[in-house]
């Protein structure tokens, strides 16, 4: 599919009494991208989705699709394609009559709808599944049959709530990496709503951490991970030991101790050092190594890693993950050992302590 079109929201706001869902939002999709909108509940997030779909009209703002302005357009006539966090299947229709129902609204002659639906059914790879009832199907299967009725019209924009939710571990982790693959094959312009950071890590080409009606922060996964723009965000994605720093002229310093950093530091404001669990290191320090003295509190073996719970000197306790590689275990520290955990300046980030 090449006639995928970008999205341009500007300065939208929804109230809701004194409450903002949406507060002066302003997003910009690329065309055949895969975004993702990622939030706690009550972020915004899904109302910014269902401003995109139609079904919630904003106090004010622009919304375009490609070069058009669709923010009084009816959801019907916006051309995008849905799928909701509960499927919203018809029961009383079977596979097929599921699929084809935006096709049979559109009036599409009936040899085409069932030439259209099979080739929707052989894309979520439920081919020949047509004549099923939809009791008669898993949940993931359900998933798929609504999947596929989003795609069947060919919409040039997909938008999905939580897809994936009602789904097991096993299952979901599997149709996180289908649906990618369905996007790079279709290349239709998606917006994904998750509240589940590893799920907007696994798929998204870029994703928009949304936090009380406000986009924090729009990067690539990697970018956000690495080097998120405020506490909220780092804490939000992934797991992070927060340290105090401060200024002092042009160094910045930990309990005294001058940091070796690579990376850009805020310009103005209070300061935190973030430290990933899986940056640490119990190795002899380098020369481009910061080093904090702890105390070990506790040593968990999760079968491929383990995670080490130490305490700094200020009572701060920090958490450092390792890999599993032949005996390292038995030659872990033990509770009560004095260690020295290594950061790399390169691994070293500053980040502003607003939220």
């Amino acid at each position: 599919m090449n006639n995928a079109l970008p999205i341009t929201a500007r300065h939208v706001t929804k109230t809701y009494g004194s409450v903002h869902a949406l507060d002066d939002v302003s997003l910009d999709v690329k065309s055949g991208e895969f975004l993702t909108l990622l939030g706690p509940s009550g972020s915004g997030k899904t109302t910014l989705l269902m401003v995109l779909a139609g079904f919630t009209r904003p106090d004010s703002g622009s919304l375009k699709f490609g070069d058009e302005e669709v923010i009084r357009t009816a959801p019907h006539l916006r051309g995008v394609g849905m799928v909701f966090q509960n499927y919203a299947l018809f029961p009383h229709m079977t596979v097929a009559g599921n699929v084809g129902y935006p096709l049979r609204l559109r009036k599409t002659p009936a040899a085409e709808i069932a030439r259209r639906v099979e080739e929707a059914l052989e894309t979520v790879q439920l081919g020949g599944f047509g004549a099923r009832r939809i009791d008669q199907l898993s949940g993931g299967q359900k998933q798929r049959v609504a999947l596929a009725r989003s795609i069947v019209f060919e919409p040039r924009i997909l938008l999905m709530d939580e897809p994936l939710s009602a789904l097991d571990k096993k299952l979901r982790d599997q149709m996180q990496i289908e649906l990618r693959s369905l996007h790079e094959k279709l290349g239709m312009t998606t917006v994904y709503v998750t509240h589940d950071q590893r799920e907007a890590l696994t798929m998204s080409d870029r994703i928009a951490v949304v936090n009380h009606g406000k986009i924090m922060q729009l990067a690539t996964p990697r970018q956000l991970y690495d080097f998120p723009a405020n506490r909220f965000v780092a804490d939000f994605i992934g797991d992070s030991t927060f340290l105090p720093v401060e200024r002092r002229g042009n160094q910045i310093t930990y309990a005294g101790m001058a940091l070796k950093y690579a990376g850009d530091v805020p310009s103005a404001g209070p300061l935190l050092l973030m430290i990933r669990p899986e940056r640490l290191r119990l190795a002899a320090a380098s020369e481009t190594a910061n080093v904090f003295q702890a105390s070990v509190s506790n040593v968990v073996y999760q079968g491929d890693s383990y995670l080490m719970y130490a305490t700094l000197a200020d009572g701060t306790d920090i958490s450092l993950r390792g890999g599993v590689r032949g005996d390292i275990v038995a030659h872990l520290p033990s509770v009560g050992d004095p260690v020295a955990l290594s950061l790399e300046a390169a691994d070293t980030v500053l980040i502003s302590a607003d939220d």
